[in-house]
């Protein structure tokens, strides 16, 4: 027989009283926001069918190519995606183009609305602005160089032998000083990528509080075992 105590029941009293939300989640609505650009970045939209993708996923998508004073950058768009432009008359004001989808009752399309919005705007600030993002070398005798002409990092982490890493083709690096490394380029996820591939060869550690750090990157110190 199941007996229950004076604790039990106020915890179970407690719990029937417990007041349940009864609003409806409220969803971010990232690919209704409309994206302004500047009158220097050009947009195209090509509706031909994408017969050799990259990717299997990319098959039967559209291509959407960016162009900027920084560069160019071409996404592959899912066909039910819907783009509206609403070009600025006045050469000071911007232009606005607003994502949209074919039937916001399917899930596959909302799931890829926010997502296809948000890689839109990423291409027009990367061939208009650009991105950087910049690693610090923490440790004794941790140095970066850069050789080939510019397209090789050489660096020294430690190891008996240099990290020779080679820059894809669109991403660039400057060392203003030995430790500091400063990676440029219009594609975000390319320079991210590189920026932590750099990163696997000296993963910042707790202890010494030694590594490789990627823009304002922190580690909280462990103290080490004590005998």
């Amino acid at each position: 027989m199941l007996r229950l105590t004076s604790k039990t029941l106020s915890v179970t009293r407690q719990l029937s009283s417990r007041a349940l939300s009864t609003s409806a989640p409220v969803l971010s609505h990232v690919g209704r926001k409309p994206i302004a650009y500047a009158q220097e970045v050009s947009i195209e939209h090509d509706l031909t069918p994408i017969q050799t993708p990259r990717i299997p996923s990319e098959l039967y998508n559209t291509t959407l190519t960016v162009r900027g004073p920084l560069g160019k950058q071409q996404l592959a768009i899912k066909p039910f995606v819907k783009l509206g432009f609403t070009l600025a008359t006045d050469p000071t004001a911007e232009h606005v183009l607003e994502v949209g989808i074919t039937d916001d009752s399917v899930k596959q399309q909302r799931s890829m609305w926010g997502t296809t919005r948000a890689l839109i705007n990423n291409a027009i600030v990367g061939v208009s602005e650009g991105y950087r993002v910049q690693l610090r070398l923490v440790g004794v005798g941790y140095r970066g160089t850069l050789e080939n002409n510019e397209r090789t990092i050489a660096l020294k982490l430690g190891y008996a032998h240099p990290v020779n890493i080679e820059l894809p083709e669109g991403v660039t690096c400057s060392i203003p000083q030995p430790n500091r490394l400063i990676l440029q380029g219009v594609d975000l996820q390319q320079v991210t990528e590189l920026a932590a591939c750099i990163q696997r060869w000296r993963k910042p550690e707790p202890y010494n509080q030694k590594g490789i750090f990627i823009n304002d990157e922190t580690i909280k110190k462990k103290e080490g075992k004590k005998k």
